[in-house]
């Protein structure tokens, strides 16, 4: 029965890894959310964003921070700017993959 259920634990381990890789190969797949840049903390790499329903992460409208994939992503914003963004759970960290303007 003990090797039945580490058998289990390691598939369904190995599910959660595939399905987390493909989410990460597929980023330009996620999609837009709506928000403002409340505070950005460069040197911390993270951004605070009042912002609409996330759908792919199931989260409805709040405010809340994340960190950025890399600098870069924060590099033009400053606080205030509507933008829309598009955001994934990386390593089990909520994570801002991507910024552009609102139109």
């Amino acid at each position: 029965m003990k090797s039945f259920v580490r058998l289990f634990a390691t598939l369904a381990t190995l599910l959660f890894v595939s399905f987390s890789v493909h989410a990460q190969a597929h980023e330009g797949h996620l999609p837009l959310t709506d928000g403002v840049i409340k505070k950005l903390d460069p040197a911390a790499g993270k951004v605070t964003i009042a912002h609409g329903e996330i759908v792919n992460l199931s989260m409805p409208p709040m405010t809340m921070s994340f960190k950025a994939k890399s600098p870069a992503v924060l590099g033009k914003w400053k606080e205030g700017d509507k933008i829309r963004f598009r955001a994934a759970e990386v390593k089990g960290v909520l994570t801002v993959i991507s910024i552009e303007a609102a139109k």
